[in-house]
Protein backbone atom coordinates (compact mmCIF):
# COMPACT_ATOMS: atom_id res chain seq x y z
CA UNK A 1 0.00 0.00 0.00
CA UNK A 2 0.93 3.65 -0.58
CA UNK A 3 2.55 5.58 2.23
CA UNK A 4 -0.54 8.00 1.85
CA UNK A 5 -3.13 5.07 2.30
CA UNK A 6 -5.25 6.30 5.59
CA UNK A 7 -4.54 2.50 6.63
CA UNK A 8 -1.50 3.06 6.93
CA UNK A 9 -2.11 4.81 9.61
CA UNK A 10 -3.89 2.18 11.77
CA UNK A 11 -1.57 2.11 15.77
CA UNK A 12 0.24 5.05 14.93
CA UNK A 13 0.32 7.01 18.27
CA UNK A 14 0.84 10.87 19.14
CA UNK A 15 1.49 12.53 22.82
CA UNK A 16 0.20 16.19 23.37
CA UNK A 17 0.37 18.19 26.42
CA UNK A 18 -1.73 21.56 27.69
CA UNK A 19 -2.93 23.35 30.47
CA UNK A 20 -6.26 23.65 31.90
CA UNK A 21 -5.75 27.06 32.30
CA UNK A 22 -7.90 29.79 34.52
CA UNK A 23 -8.22 31.60 31.59
CA UNK A 24 -9.72 29.22 29.38
CA UNK A 25 -11.87 27.95 32.18
CA UNK A 26 -13.51 31.48 32.52
CA UNK A 27 -14.16 32.02 28.81
CA UNK A 28 -16.06 28.09 28.64
CA UNK A 29 -18.09 28.93 31.62
CA UNK A 30 -18.47 33.12 29.60
CA UNK A 31 -19.67 31.17 26.84
CA UNK A 32 -21.61 27.50 27.89
CA UNK A 33 -23.31 29.29 30.83
CA UNK A 34 -26.21 28.67 31.78
CA UNK A 35 -25.48 25.36 30.26
CA UNK A 36 -22.82 23.58 33.11
CA UNK A 37 -23.73 21.15 35.36
CA UNK A 38 -22.51 22.22 38.95
CA UNK A 39 -19.19 20.75 39.90
CA UNK A 40 -17.22 21.40 43.22
CA UNK A 41 -14.65 23.95 43.73
CA UNK A 42 -11.23 23.92 41.90
CA UNK A 43 -12.87 21.48 39.13
CA UNK A 44 -13.17 22.17 35.72
CA UNK A 45 -16.38 22.43 33.68
CA UNK A 46 -17.99 18.82 32.17
CA UNK A 47 -16.75 19.05 28.30
CA UNK A 48 -14.07 21.94 28.58
CA UNK A 49 -10.96 18.92 27.89
CA UNK A 50 -12.38 19.98 23.74
CA UNK A 51 -10.68 23.21 24.27
CA UNK A 52 -7.44 21.64 25.11
CA UNK A 53 -4.76 20.50 22.81
CA UNK A 54 -5.97 22.59 19.31
CA UNK A 55 -3.95 22.06 16.70
CA UNK A 56 -2.01 25.17 15.89
CA UNK A 57 -1.17 25.19 12.55
CA UNK A 58 0.30 28.35 10.90
CA UNK A 59 -2.23 30.34 8.23
CA UNK A 60 -0.65 29.28 5.43
CA UNK A 61 -1.04 25.87 6.30
CA UNK A 62 -5.10 25.84 6.28
CA UNK A 63 -7.09 24.61 3.54
CA UNK A 64 -9.60 26.62 1.48
CA UNK A 65 -12.00 24.94 4.25
CA UNK A 66 -10.30 26.60 7.32
CA UNK A 67 -8.84 23.35 8.29
CA UNK A 68 -5.46 22.65 8.83
CA UNK A 69 -4.43 20.65 5.33
CA UNK A 70 -2.92 18.07 7.23
CA UNK A 71 -3.54 17.42 10.83
CA UNK A 72 -0.14 15.61 12.78
CA UNK A 73 -2.42 12.84 14.17
CA UNK A 74 -5.16 12.03 11.41
CA UNK A 75 -3.88 10.46 8.12
CA UNK A 76 -3.86 12.65 4.98
CA UNK A 77 -7.34 13.57 4.07
CA UNK A 78 -8.87 10.84 1.61
CA UNK A 79 -11.55 13.14 1.16
CA UNK A 80 -12.41 16.74 1.51
CA UNK A 81 -15.26 17.30 3.71
CA UNK A 82 -14.53 16.99 7.25
CA UNK A 83 -16.56 16.56 10.39
CA UNK A 84 -17.41 15.08 13.78
CA UNK A 85 -18.93 12.03 13.87
CA UNK A 86 -19.56 10.89 17.61
CA UNK A 87 -17.68 8.84 20.02
CA UNK A 88 -17.75 7.67 23.33
CA UNK A 89 -16.80 9.30 27.10
CA UNK A 90 -15.67 7.27 30.20
CA UNK A 91 -15.38 9.92 32.59
CA UNK A 92 -13.03 8.32 35.04
CA UNK A 93 -12.01 11.25 37.57
CA UNK A 94 -12.31 15.53 37.35
CA UNK A 95 -10.01 17.57 35.71
CA UNK A 96 -8.72 20.13 37.82
CA UNK A 97 -8.01 23.78 37.30
CA UNK A 98 -4.45 24.44 36.20
CA UNK A 99 -3.75 20.43 36.10
CA UNK A 100 -0.96 19.99 33.31
CA UNK A 101 -2.98 17.59 31.40
CA UNK A 102 -1.39 15.09 28.74
CA UNK A 103 -3.00 13.13 26.26
CA UNK A 104 -2.12 10.37 24.34
CA UNK A 105 -3.94 9.54 20.70
CA UNK A 106 -3.73 6.16 18.75
CA UNK A 107 -5.77 5.66 15.61
CA UNK A 108 -7.49 2.28 16.28
CA UNK A 109 -9.49 2.07 13.29
CA UNK A 110 -10.48 3.17 9.36
CA UNK A 111 -12.78 2.47 7.70
CA UNK A 112 -14.53 3.32 4.25
CA UNK A 113 -18.20 3.01 3.53
CA UNK A 114 -21.08 4.34 0.99
CA UNK A 115 -23.31 6.09 3.12
CA UNK A 116 -26.56 7.81 2.53
CA UNK A 117 -24.93 11.01 0.74
CA UNK A 118 -22.11 8.55 -1.40
CA UNK A 119 -18.53 7.47 0.02
CA UNK A 120 -17.26 8.57 3.73
CA UNK A 121 -14.16 7.49 5.60
CA UNK A 122 -14.48 6.73 9.51
CA UNK A 123 -11.13 7.24 11.34
CA UNK A 124 -11.64 6.08 14.99
CA UNK A 125 -8.88 7.94 17.53
CA UNK A 126 -8.90 6.46 21.26
CA UNK A 127 -7.72 9.26 23.48
CA UNK A 128 -6.36 8.98 27.23
CA UNK A 129 -6.44 12.24 29.18
CA UNK A 130 -4.16 11.86 32.11
CA UNK A 131 -3.13 14.39 35.32
CA UNK A 132 -0.49 13.78 37.88
CA UNK A 133 -2.83 12.27 39.73
CA UNK A 134 -3.50 9.75 36.67
CA UNK A 135 -6.46 8.75 34.16
CA UNK A 136 -9.04 11.40 33.88
CA UNK A 137 -10.65 10.82 30.77
CA UNK A 138 -10.89 8.16 28.20
CA UNK A 139 -13.00 8.80 24.75
CA UNK A 140 -13.46 7.57 21.52
CA UNK A 141 -13.56 9.98 18.48
CA UNK A 142 -15.10 9.47 15.00
CA UNK A 143 -13.50 11.42 12.29
CA UNK A 144 -15.93 11.19 9.19
CA UNK A 145 -14.49 12.49 5.82
CA UNK A 146 -17.26 12.95 2.82
CA UNK A 147 -17.43 13.51 -0.58
CA UNK A 148 -17.81 17.08 -2.15
CA UNK A 149 -21.19 18.50 -1.94
CA UNK A 150 -23.95 16.92 -4.06
CA UNK A 151 -26.75 19.43 -5.80
CA UNK A 152 -28.97 15.98 -5.32
CA UNK A 153 -32.01 15.83 -1.98
CA UNK A 154 -30.21 13.35 0.02
CA UNK A 155 -32.42 11.01 1.96
CA UNK A 156 -33.55 11.68 6.04
CA UNK A 157 -31.12 10.02 8.38
CA UNK A 158 -31.36 6.97 10.53
CA UNK A 159 -32.50 8.32 14.10
CA UNK A 160 -30.14 6.59 16.35
CA UNK A 161 -29.98 6.20 20.15
CA UNK A 162 -32.27 9.49 21.39
CA UNK A 163 -34.22 9.52 18.65
CA UNK A 164 -36.84 7.03 19.57
CA UNK A 165 -37.95 8.82 22.56
CA UNK A 166 -39.98 11.77 21.57
CA UNK A 167 -41.30 11.88 24.77
CA UNK A 168 -38.05 13.29 26.47
CA UNK A 169 -38.24 16.30 28.62
CA UNK A 170 -36.40 19.24 27.47
CA UNK A 171 -34.46 20.82 30.08
CA UNK A 172 -33.17 22.96 27.77
CA UNK A 173 -33.06 26.12 25.16
CA UNK A 174 -30.59 27.44 23.53
CA UNK A 175 -30.99 30.07 21.14
CA UNK A 176 -27.94 29.72 18.55
CA UNK A 177 -26.13 32.75 17.51
CA UNK A 178 -23.22 33.56 15.31
CA UNK A 179 -21.78 35.31 18.32
CA UNK A 180 -22.15 32.14 20.41
CA UNK A 181 -20.62 29.74 17.40
CA UNK A 182 -17.60 32.88 17.34
CA UNK A 183 -16.89 32.70 21.06
CA UNK A 184 -16.81 28.88 20.62
CA UNK A 185 -14.51 28.46 17.85
CA UNK A 186 -11.93 31.05 18.98
CA UNK A 187 -11.84 28.09 22.68
CA UNK A 188 -11.38 25.51 20.98
CA UNK A 189 -9.14 27.50 18.32
CA UNK A 190 -10.95 26.07 15.09
CA UNK A 191 -11.52 27.78 11.76
CA UNK A 192 -13.22 25.35 9.92
CA UNK A 193 -15.67 27.65 8.16
CA UNK A 194 -18.87 26.32 8.24
CA UNK A 195 -19.14 27.81 11.79
CA UNK A 196 -18.62 31.41 10.81
CA UNK A 197 -18.67 32.20 7.43
CA UNK A 198 -22.41 32.24 6.16
CA UNK A 199 -21.63 32.37 2.45
CA UNK A 200 -19.53 29.10 2.47
CA UNK A 201 -21.37 27.39 4.76
CA UNK A 202 -24.39 27.46 1.90
CA UNK A 203 -22.78 27.27 -1.25
CA UNK A 204 -19.54 25.40 -1.10
CA UNK A 205 -20.91 22.81 1.67
CA UNK A 206 -24.49 22.98 0.93
CA UNK A 207 -25.76 23.51 4.82
CA UNK A 208 -29.01 25.65 5.40
CA UNK A 209 -26.56 28.36 7.24
CA UNK A 210 -24.16 28.06 10.06
CA UNK A 211 -23.39 24.91 11.46
CA UNK A 212 -23.55 24.29 15.24
CA UNK A 213 -20.32 22.92 16.31
CA UNK A 214 -20.41 19.14 17.33
CA UNK A 215 -18.75 19.43 20.18
CA UNK A 216 -20.45 22.08 21.39
CA UNK A 217 -23.77 19.78 21.29
CA UNK A 218 -21.81 17.27 22.81
CA UNK A 219 -20.96 19.31 26.01
CA UNK A 220 -24.85 20.43 26.60
CA UNK A 221 -25.52 17.07 26.33
CA UNK A 222 -22.58 16.19 28.58
CA UNK A 223 -23.77 18.83 31.05
CA UNK A 224 -27.65 17.84 30.77
CA UNK A 225 -26.97 14.58 31.46
CA UNK A 226 -25.18 15.43 35.04
CA UNK A 227 -27.40 17.57 35.75
CA UNK A 228 -29.95 15.39 35.89
CA UNK A 229 -28.37 12.56 37.54
CA UNK A 230 -26.31 14.86 40.12
CA UNK A 231 -23.17 13.93 39.02
CA UNK A 232 -21.10 13.26 36.16
CA UNK A 233 -22.21 9.83 34.37
CA UNK A 234 -19.28 7.64 34.00
CA UNK A 235 -20.01 6.70 30.12
CA UNK A 236 -21.51 8.55 27.51
CA UNK A 237 -22.15 7.13 24.08
CA UNK A 238 -22.99 9.70 21.13
CA UNK A 239 -23.39 10.56 17.62
CA UNK A 240 -24.24 13.18 15.25
CA UNK A 241 -27.78 12.73 12.91
CA UNK A 242 -27.69 15.46 11.18
CA UNK A 243 -26.70 19.44 11.11
CA UNK A 244 -27.88 22.25 13.53
CA UNK A 245 -28.47 25.15 12.41
CA UNK A 246 -27.48 28.60 13.74
CA UNK A 247 -30.48 30.89 14.09
CA UNK A 248 -32.84 27.74 15.02
CA UNK A 249 -33.91 27.18 19.03
CA UNK A 250 -31.88 23.88 19.92
CA UNK A 251 -33.79 22.14 22.78
CA UNK A 252 -31.64 19.58 24.91
CA UNK A 253 -33.75 16.99 25.80
CA UNK A 254 -32.86 13.96 28.72
CA UNK A 255 -34.32 11.23 30.74
CA UNK A 256 -35.40 13.05 33.75
CA UNK A 257 -33.35 9.99 35.75
CA UNK A 258 -30.42 11.40 33.71
CA UNK A 259 -30.24 8.07 32.81
CA UNK A 260 -30.60 6.29 29.38
CA UNK A 261 -31.46 8.44 26.22
CA UNK A 262 -30.91 12.06 25.65
CA UNK A 263 -30.64 14.07 22.41
CA UNK A 264 -30.73 17.38 20.89
CA UNK A 265 -33.34 18.65 18.30
CA UNK A 266 -34.76 21.92 16.56
CA UNK A 267 -37.93 22.32 14.61
CA UNK A 268 -35.75 20.67 11.82
CA UNK A 269 -35.32 17.61 13.82
CA UNK A 270 -32.74 15.55 15.75
CA UNK A 271 -29.10 16.54 15.49
CA UNK A 272 -27.29 14.59 18.24
CA UNK A 273 -28.37 11.24 19.95
CA UNK A 274 -26.62 9.33 22.37
CA UNK A 275 -27.28 7.15 25.40
CA UNK A 276 -25.39 6.68 28.87
CA UNK A 277 -23.95 3.26 29.49
CA UNK A 278 -23.54 1.62 33.01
Amino acid sequence: MAETDPHDWIGREFMSEDMMTERLVDSFRATMDPYLAPIKAGEAPLGSHWCLFPTREPMAGLGADGHPAQYPYLPPPPLPRRMWGGGQLDLIAPLQVGDRVTRKTVISDVKQKTGRSGDLWIVTLEHDYKTKRGTAIHERQDVVYRDPVSAKPQPAAKPGLGAERPDLPVLWEIATSPALLFRYSAIIFVSHRIHYDLPYATKVEGYDGLVVHGPLQATLLLNAVAKRCGRAHGRISYRGVSPAICGDTLSVCVDPSGEGDFHTRSARGIHMTGSTEG
